[in-house]
């Protein structure tokens, strides 16, 4: 979509607040019931809940439900605009309707600044949400995604304090560009397709983001050679693949495997500015015989900070199934037949098995340069299995984990419990002492932690006063053990617990 009328955005931005097209006010119109459907991909009661004409039903049943409109019914709700947006292609403009050739989508997402809470407002323009109300749902190999889970997830995953420059690699749409832009001095966003070139600067104009986002063609790291940045952040087309000579640009590198995000790992800490950061949203392979954070461990850098999170694994057969329904080749979206479906389905399974693919594992990685003056002698490297539930958003329990990472614990450290870990016990009933004592964090990661007699002691006693080693005499004392050997075994266990966010440095 080139970009011949430089103030079309701001004009549609002034029109869509005009009819607070807000996120709020769409979620205020179309209630929970017609939301959650709209989630699902189904329109009806959506269509409903928008039958009052006002410009902001009309916006709502032309982008969101994806209907015809009346074209007196647009003309009202884009005053002086139809006309230029079907030039641009945005909209199709017949006779007596309107309809939608793209999404335009408000958005909403909170972030900390400055200890409170700041809900960021957007809008957002891609293509048209595949597949409503079941109808075929095949897209093309240029296809621009919109909001979508992954890019949620990368932006609760992605840190937010104010930063000088960052990095949005593989922008798509500009969704990343865009969060980024509220906090970062400068945004360089770049991608290879050139629609979603277009539309990623359209946006980044449609929220008058323009003078802070720089939108550049190339791949991966090619556009920013030499440079540098404080954040950058990706969710790079990682599909695992066979390379049938089909290619969806947002899903798939055309590399091989997940080489991609290997790539992006190794390349990622000589992007990076001292204490930087670099998060990737990612599939790896589980490779058969190999431990999955073994394999993913010999990519990191041995002077990066690096905490892994695989928080889903899927076995082979369901990750085909997955990304086939993704890109419309399940028999169910009226798009392909059995036989065709069948083909597919056996050419990806039959490659992943050749490569010793047992597993595909999702999640996150997170990648932080160590500055200049930090005294340890390499980085620390935490590679977790976590499927379980977090709070979100999950960056600040993200910068805990790096203030965390560079705390020594000894004798004289003063720890306290974190204020919200809770102990859970359990045992026969009557009896002296618990069979299992469980600590378990109610906020961040929400880890959990099984501890002895010993460290429940230590850590009932921490009250940021005491050093742990004066503690660890006393319990010694009271339960009749070496305190040497308590020492010895205890400490190193403490500091695996602040580095778990169990326990704080008074």
């Amino acid at each position: 979509m080139s970009d011949d009328h430089r103030d079309l955005p701001h004009l549609l931005r002034d029109a869509l607040v005009a009819a607070d097209f807000t996120f709020e006010s769409v979620s205020g119109l179309l209630g929970p019931l017609a939301h959650d459907a709209l989630a699902r991909n189904e329109t009806v009661p959506g269509l409903r809940r928008t039958r009052g004409g006002s410009p902001l039903e009309t916006l709502v049943r032309l982008f969101l439900l994806q209907v015809p409109v009346a074209a007196s019914a647009a003309e009202a709700a884009l005053p002086g605009l139809v006309d230029r947006l079907a030039s641009r292609g945005v909209l199709t403009h017949s006779i007596g309707e309107v309809a939608a050739r793209l999404d335009v989508r408000p958005y909403a997402s909170e972030r900390l600044a400055d200890g409170e809470v700041v809900t960021d407002h957007f809008w957002v323009v891609s293509d048209l949400t595949p597949g409503l109300d079941g109808t075929p749902a095949r897209v093309g190999s240029d296809h621009v995604l919109g909001i979508s889970p992954a890019s949620t997830s990368l932006a609760q995953l992605t840190l937010r304090e104010d930063v000088g420059s960052a990095l949005d690699l593989g922008t798509g749409c500009g969704v990343q560009a865009l969060h980024l832009a509220r906090h970062a001095g400068a945004v360089v966003a770049t991608d290879v397709n050139a629609r979603a070139l277009d539309l990623a600067r359209f946006n980044a104009a449609l929220n008058d983001l323009d003078d802070r986002i720089e939108v550049r063609d190339g791949s991966f790291f090619e556009p920013v050679a030499g440079e540098r940045f404080d954040l950058i952040a990706t969710n790079p087309p990682f599909v695992i693949s066979p390379a049938t000579g089909e290619r969806l640009v947002y899903r798939d590198s055309g590399l091989p495997g997940d080489r991609v995000v290997e790539d992006i790992v190794r390349a990622a800490p000589g992007h990076l500015n001292p204490g930087g950061w670099c998060q990737v949203l990612a599939n790896w392979v589980i490779a058969a015989g190999q431990p999955w954070d073994e394999r993913l461990g010999s990519w990191l850098d041995a002077d990066t900070d690096a905490f892994v999170v695989q928080r889903e694994v899927l076995d082979p057969a369901a990750y085909v199934e997955l990304w086939l329904k993704d890109s419309g080749h399940h028999p169910s979206t009226g798009n392909t037949d059995v036989a065709e479906y069948h083909r597919r389905y056996d050419t990806w399974l039959s490659w992943l098995e050749e490569q010793g693919v047992e597993g595909i594992g999702f999640g996150w990685i997170d990648l932080r340069r160590r500055d200049e003056d930090d005294p340890r002698a390499g980085g620390v490297h935490e590679l977790l299995s976590w499927p379980y539930e977090v709070e979100q958003p999950i960056a600040p329990a993200v910068a805990a984990w790096a203030d965390a990472a560079r705390v020594q614990v000894d004798a004289d450290s003063t720890l306290t419990l974190r204020a919200d870990v809770r102990q859970e016990t359990q045992g026969a009933a009557g009896a002296e002492d618990p069979e299992t004592i469980v600590l378990r964090q109610q906020t961040g990661m929400r880890r959990a932690r099984q501890v002895d007699t010993v460290l429940a002691a230590v850590v009932g006693a921490g009250d940021g006063e005491l050093p742990v080693g004066v503690i660890l005499d006393a319990v010694s004392q009271l339960l009749d053990l070496d305190e040497a050997a308590t020492r010895e075994d205890t400490l190193p266990l403490l500091a695996e617990m602040v580095r778990e966010g169990f326990l704080l440095p008074a």
